[in-house]
C-alpha cells in the first residue's frame, strides 16, 4: 500500500515505537513529565503511561506559574478548550488511533507563521488584531502529527532583530536571568522551551533567529539547509532563499524528531528538498574518530566579541576532541566585511519588499519601529545592479565555505558576538570598543551561514561573561548535510552532560 504523508505522519517514528516497549506503565506526577525529553514523552503517550490531558495540564500549570515574568507565550488559548482537545486525543489513544509522532504535545507557534483561529500579530500594532485564518505548512504539518496549539511565542516587532520585545506583549526575559534578553526572533521559543512551557519549540532563521535564542538559553536551534523546511503560501517563491523554520528542542534528538514532521517537499515550493524526512526520526549515533573540525572563531580578528566569549566556546571544543575528532583553526576566504555588505543588501532586498506596503501609508507608517523602516528605505534606494552584484557575493561566500569544507568535514563559529545583554538595551551600540553601524550588526556572527544556505546547529558552550550567561556555538555542516550536523551534534552534546545538568534557576528543584 502507497503511504501517503498522513498516514506515515500517523505511525510512530523507530525512535518513539521503540522507546514505547519498554518499561513498565506506570502513572507519573506533573514534575515528572515536564522533565521528560519530547522522545521519552512522545513513548509514554503511545504506551499510555500518562494521558494527553495530564501532559497539557502540566504545562499550562507551568505556564501560568512562570510566563508572567518571563512573557514567553502570548495569545494564550482558553485552558478549558485546550483540555478538551487533550481528551479528544486521549480518546483517539484508547482506540489504538495515534495523529502522528507529536500526539498531544503542547505547542505554542512562533508568532511570525499563522496558526488556524490564533492571533497571528508578528509583533507589530499594525496586526494587532489579525486572526488567522489557515495555518502556515510547517503549522499544518505540525497539527496533523498531533499537537495542540495553546498559544504564539513572542518575538521582536516584525521578526526583526535579536531582542523580543514589541509594543504589543512587551519584553521576552532570559530564562536563567529574568533582567537579561532572551535573543530573538525566536526568543519566547527558547525561553518557553528551557522553562519547560512546552516538550519542544519551532522558530525560523534569517539574521541567526533559531541560533542566537538557543545559545542564550542553553538549548539547541537548528537553521536546516535551504529547502528542507518548505515555506509556504509565499508570494516569493523564487525570490525568498534566506529565511528558513526550523526545530528547537533540549536535547539533539528531540529536535531532529520536530524536523521530520517539518521537512519535506511540497509542490508549492519549488527548490524543496525531496529526501525523506523520516531519516530525522531514527537514532543519530555514529563513530566520529579521525574526523575534522574547522575552528572559525572570530573569523581571524574581524569580528569584535564581548571579553570571555571566545574562551567560552574555545573550553567547549573539548568536547568534539573527546569524541576523536580533531580541532585545529580554519578561515574563510571571503573576507568578512565583503560578506556584512552583500547580507545587508540581500536583506534590504527580502525585508524591504515584505514590509513597503505598510511604509507607503503614512498612518501605519507611523506605528512601525525605526529598524523596519530602515529596511524599507535601504530597498527604496537598490538598484539592479546592487542586486546583481549582492548574489555574485552570495556565491562567493558559498565558494568559500565550499573550499573550507574540502578540508574540514565542519566548521564551528560562535552563535553570538555577546552575552545576554539588560532587557533595556533595545541593541549593543558596541562591542568591545567598535560601534556597531546597524540594530543587527552585533550578530554578524550568523550571517555567512545564512547567505549560503547551509545546515547550522546551535550547540550550549556554557556559561561566562560578568554574570555567567549561556552562549551556544553553531556547527556548521556542507550543503544538505542536516543529518550529519545532527548526528555530530548528538555526539557533541553527549560528551557534554553538563548541558541537560545546568537548568534555570526559576525551574530548579
Amino acid at each position: 500500500m502507497k503511504m501517503t504523508r498522513r498516514t506515515l505522519l500517523a505511525a510512530a517514528p523507530a525512535a518513539i515505537a521503540n522507546q514505547a516497549a519498554a518499561g513498565p506503565v506506570r502513572a507519573m506526577p506533573g514534575s515528572d513529565i515536564l522533565a521528560m525529553t519530547a522522545l521519552d514523552l512522545a513513548a509514554a503517550i503511545r504506551r499510555r503511561d500518562i494521558s494527553s490531558r495530564e501532559v497539557m495540564a502540566a504545562h499550562l500549570a507551568r505556564v501560568d506559574a512562570l510566563n508572567p515574568k518571563f512573557n514567553a507565550i502570548v495569545s494564550r488559548v482558553d485552558g478549558d478548550q485546550l483540555l478538551r482537545e487533550a481528551a479528544a486525543q486521549d480518546e483517539d489513544a484508547a482506540k489504538g488511533r495515534f495523529r502522528g509522532a507529536l500526539h498531544g504535545f503542547p505547542h505554542a507557534v512562533k508568532d511570525t507563521a499563522p496558526a488556524k483561529g490564533i492571533a497571528h500579530t508578528q509583533g507589530s500594532p499594525l496586526l494587532r488584531d489579525n486572526i488567522a485564518a489557515a495555518d502556515s505548512l510547517v503549522v499544518g504539518r505540525m497539527r496533523v502529527a498531533g499537537a495542540i496549539f495553546t498559544g504564539k511565542t513572542n518575538v521582536p516587532e516584525f521578526a526583526l532583530g535579536s531582542h523580543s520585545f514589541n509594543p504589543i506583549f512587551g519584553v521576552t526575559r532570559n530564562a536563567y536571568d529574568s533582567r537579561k534578553s532572551a535573543g530573538g526572533s525566536s526568543g519566547g521559543s527558547a525561553v518557553a522551551l528551557a522553562l519547560r512551557m512546552m516538550p519542544l519549540a519551532d522558530g525560523s532563521d534569517f539574521g541567526g533567529s533559531l541560533r542566537n535564542p538557543a545559545a542564550w538559553n542553553n538549548v539547541f536551534g537548528f537553521r536546516p539547509s535551504f529547502g528542507r523546511v518548505p515555506s509556504a503560501p509565499s508570494s516569493d517563491v523564487f525570490g525568498q532563499t534566506f529565511a528558513t523554520s526550523g526545530p528547537m528542542a533540549r536535547t539533539v534528538r528531540d529536535a531532529a524528531l520536530l524536523l521530520s514532521v517539518q521537512a519535506g517537499s511540497d509542490p508549492r515550493a519549488p527548490f524543496s528538498l525531496k529526501d525523506d524526512p523520516a531519516v530525522f526520526a531514527q537514532p543519530l549515533d555514529r563513530e566520529w574518530k579521525g574526523k575534522r573540525i574547522g575552528w572559525l572563531g572570530d573569523l581571524r580578528g574581524a569580528l569584535p566579541v564581548e571579553p570571555g566569549l571566545l574562551d567560552t566556546c574555545e573550553k567547549a571544543l573539548a568536547a568534539f576532541r573527546a569524541i576523536g575528532m580533531s580541532v585545529d583553526a580554519a578561515a574563510l576566504d571571503e573576507p568578512a566585511e565583503a560578506m556584512w555588505r552583500t547580507a545587508v543588501t540581500l536583506r534590504h532586498w527580502s525585508v524591504g519588499a515584505d514590509l513597503i506596503g505598510f511604509a507607503d501609508d503614512p498612518a501605519k507608517r507611523a506605528q512601525m519601529k525605526p529598524e523596519a523602516l530602515w529596511e524599507v528605505e535601504g530597498y527604496r534606494k537598490l538598484s539592479a545592479i546592487q542586486i546583481t552584484q549582492a548574489q555574485m557575493g552570495r556565491t562567493r561566500i558559498y565558494e568559500a565555505f565550499r573550499k573550507a569544507f574540502a578540508t574540514f568535514d565542519f566548521l564551528v563559529l560562535p552563535s553570538a558576538q555577546v552575552f545576554p545583554f539588560d532587557t533595556e538595551l533595545h541593541w549593543p551600540t558596541a562591542i568591545a570598543g567598535r560601534k556597531m553601524d546597524s540594530y543587527h550588526r552585533w550578530m554578524e556572527v550568523t550571517l555567512p551561514v545564512t547567505m549560503a544556505g547551509l545546515p547550522a546547529l546551535s550547540v550550549p558552550a556554557g556559561f561566562g561573561g560578568p554574570h555567567k550567561l549561556p552562549m551556544g556555538m553553531q556547527i556548521i555542516g556542507p550543503t544538505h548535510a542536516d543529518l550529519a550536523v545532527l548526528q555530530v551534534g548528538h555526539a557533541y552534546e553527549q560528551a557534554s552532560p553538563w548541558i541537560r545538568q545546568a537548568l534555570p534557576g526559576a525551574i530548579r528543584t
